[in-house]
């Protein structure tokens, strides 16, 4: 039973916020994904975006063999009942298979791997045979092909192996390699560039001095777009002054599709970020009935996406990968498949105000009856990002709910599923 009440709230927003949803799907519905392509070894595809479908022009496996080692034999000599002996007359290891054909009453010692020799069509594992010098004894109770992998049973000549907009991980890699395929054609990455605002934000191999902090925002603006598997251009922190952030802005628009900044996107904030994107660009400021994350900024600054991220270093995270994430991923040209979310019970109070769809940080586990559930990491401010590192998923509370009781069956995002 659902023990979250919707109810009404004097901290509900009174002006039109966008729900979480709407401002995904304006954000993906704006770009476009890239149209260069390029040619690529197998081994640098790792992680790339397949441009062209892949057909095959083999069977895998090219010849049938064996699925286990032991001996090979034609299925018309298994006993119907008892046991049978046949005559060892040779063996097949992969890669130097038997050469000749095999006799009714007649077989030969297979290893995995190797190919099915002719005149057989049936291997028994050795565990389940009897060998006496020549002499092999096998019993009933065995079928044809039993332990026999056949020609193309993986991929068959002529099959569309990969599409289109697939992201070559390593099992599509291996998938590749066994059509004999050495270079690939993936969808040119896309480049982003991003930068921190501030004078107060110091770099982590300088000292601190009064009143500054270190930047911890664009190291995990980093890590999110290098998971991502795009071309990254860090500018660093670009201090307070008008000139230097729209020389910042001018050279990330020239060498970058995209830009991510984090800080600075609160609607009449008395800084440089907002007055610059004014100038440049064409960006929307949005209020976002979300948490944590409420404030932010979309658009374009010449021909680059820009991305406006809150400065709390939770949100941050948050807008990235709810909205962020699947913005680039549609860029990149990448197939777009909605982040896994499960429903499982919580084991935790939750506190929560109506008004805003609430990311909240869990740990999902399994517990002592082998059932998944999620609890509260505890302390949900968004400015305590080692939250996110004791965390597994988000617990995604919607807009209208008030406080959860323990029990109750909640949404769960498992960070995992979200790259």
């Amino acid at each position: 039973m659902n023990k979250s009440i919707p109810v009404t709230s004097c901290d509900k927003p009174q002006t039109p916020w966008l729900n979480v949803n709407e401002a995904i799907n304006r954000m993906t519905s704006a770009v476009k994904k890239t149209q260069e392509t390029e040619v690529v070894a197998l081994r640098d595809a790792l992680n790339r975006v397949l441009a062209k479908e892949i057909i095959s022009t083999i069977n895998v496996p090219p010849y049938a063999n064996s699925a286990m080692d032991g001996y090979a034999f034609n299925s018309a000599d298994l006993p119907s009942s008892g046991e049978n002996t046949l005559t060892l007359v040779g063996k097949s290891f992969a890669g130097i298979p038997f050469e000749g054909k095999v006799k009714s009453g007649e077989c030969v010692r297979i290893m995995t791997g190797a190919q099915i020799a002719n005149g057989t069509d049936t291997v028994i594992m050795q565990e389940q045979v009897q060998v006496n010098g020549n002499a092999v004894t096998i019993k009933s109770g065995h079928c044809k092909n039993e332990n026999v992998r056949h020609i193309g049973e993986d991929i068959k000549d002529g099959d569309t192996v990969l599409k289109p907009g697939q992201q070559l991980t390593p099992a599509e890699l291996g998938v590749l390699a066994s059509l004999g395929i050495a270079e690939v054609t993936v969808q040119k990455q896309i480049r982003v560039a991003f930068f921190s605002t501030g004078d107060e934000l110091r770099n982590v191999d300088e000292t601190l001095e009064e009143g500054q902090i270190y930047d911890s925002n664009r190291y995990t603006i980093f890590g999110m777009l290098k998971n991502l598997g795009v071309e990254l251009i860090d500018m660093g922190i670009i201090p307070d002054d008008r000139q230097a952030v729209e020389d910042a802005f001018k050279q990330a628009a020239k060498n970058a599709d995209a830009i991510v900044t984090s800080g600075g996107v609160s609607v009449g904030e008395a800084d440089y970020v907002k007055e610059t994107l004014d100038k440049l660009g064409k960006v929307d400021f949005w209020k976002i009935a979300m948490k944590p994350g409420k404030p932010l900024a979309f658009g374009f600054v010449d021909d680059a996406v820009f991305f406006g991220l809150p400065g709390n270093p939770v949100s941050v995270m948050a807008t990235f990968y709810q909205f962020a994430l699947p913005t680039l991923k549609t860029m990149m040209g990448l197939n777009i498949t909605k982040a896994t979310v499960v429903k499982v019970a919580c084991k935790t109070d939750l506190r929560k105000t109506p008004g805003r769809t609430d990311f909240q940080r869990g740990i999902l586990q399994t517990n002592e009856q082998g059932e998944l559930v999620v609890e509260s990491i505890g302390m949900q401010a968004s400015h305590v990002l080692s939250g996110m590192s004791k965390a597994n998923c988000f617990i995604i509370l919607p807009q209208d709910w008030g406080n959860v009781e323990a029990g109750t069956l909640v949404d769960v995002q498992p960070f995992r599923g979200l790259m």
